[in-house]
């Protein structure tokens, strides 16, 4: 039998790692929701591939509020099963946040301070959705098969790839944001630093060893600062390979939030990326794809595509 269509449907996605408390966490998040008077039921997550499952039984069991108490790599899981979803289900649907990740980059364009929990809850109930974009790759993997993957925040191709791959490591250990850019950078230094990539933005065709380049609906974690997922364009950032003195300032200018004023950054705005690139590694909201892309690979956008809860 399907649930009141008041009752929220929280689906919990502890954090790992040695700086957290994964109970004490959720007392604090249950306290809230209990003095705002929400009715809800909630399912703990255990690993990253049950997400999809508990989504999906979810939608089954008829919510109509989807909190993700997660960080980007949960919140880009819940979107992809709600992509699967009829048209007409999933217009019914909204899906809201709590951050709770390792990185909440998402959570950070709308202003969600993941320490405010009850900001957050009173910002849920008042239900405030917009229509937002999403992003979505189209691709084959070394099967030959074709493939498709759906995206919030921002696709990363190249360097920074392999950097944020380290970047969730590092902020287990270190706890600190800055901190953690700042040493997935320095174990990256003496790694390689550009791929040979064919690039198609607009009218635009880049031909040329790039060193990375970022796709964003939205921050891109520092990237794509100026993007906002609901204008039914990307922001793409294609960087250049700098010398070495050159990256040193790249890495002051991303910690300190004015990543778009290094000269090896070229900044575009488009609605589609066609591109191929050799060996380097790509990450969807922050984590790594499973198998990059073989050949040619298209990212367009999808305006409009779901519904999401305003803080």
């Amino acid at each position: 039998m399907a649930v009141e269509s008041t009752r929220w449907g929280i689906l919990y996605c502890p954090k790992g790692g040695l700086m957290s408390n994964p109970k004490k966490r959720w007392l604090k998040i249950e306290k809230s929701l209990r003095r705002n008077h929400v009715t809800f039921d909630k399912i703990v997550s255990e690993s990253t591939g049950s997400v999809d499952r508990l989504v999906k039984m979810m939608i089954n069991n008829g919510y109509k509020t989807i909190v993700i108490v997660g960080g980007d790599s949960a919140l880009n899981d819940a979107v992809n099963c709600l992509m699967q979803t009829d048209k007409k289900v999933r217009d019914e649907i909204a899906i809201g946040l709590i951050p709770n990740g390792v990185m909440n980059d998402f959570a950070h364009f709308w202003e969600i301070d993941e320490n405010d929990i009850e900001k957050t809850v009173r910002g849920l109930k008042d239900r405030r959705i917009r229509r937002v974009d999403l992003g979505c790759i189209r691709y084959k993997n070394k099967k030959g098969q074709h493939c498709h993957r759906y995206f919030i925040n921002c696709i990363n191709v190249g360097f920074v790839a392999a950097m944020m791959n380290l970047r969730r490591q590092t902020r287990h250990i270190f706890g600190s944001r800055a901190m953690s850019y700042i040493m997935s950078f320095i174990l990256l230094i003496f790694q390689r630093l550009d791929y040979k990539m064919d690039i198609k933005i607009n009218n635009e065709e880049i031909k040329r060893r790039v060193m990375t380049i970022c796709v964003g609906n939205a921050l891109g974690y520092g990237q794509t600062p100026n993007a906002v997922p609901y204008n039914g364009f990307f922001d793409v950032s294609v960087v250049y390979h700098p010398g070495f003195t050159q990256l040193f300032e790249g890495i002051y200018l991303f910690v300190k939030g004015e990543f778009l004023n290094h000269n090896a950054v070229h900044p575009y705005r488009t609605k589609e990326v066609v591109m191929s690139a050799e060996s380097a590694l790509v990450g969807i909201d922050g984590r790594l794809m499973s198998s990059s892309p073989v050949g040619e690979f298209r990212i367009a956008i999808e305006p409009e595509a779901i519904n999401f809860i305003m803080p």
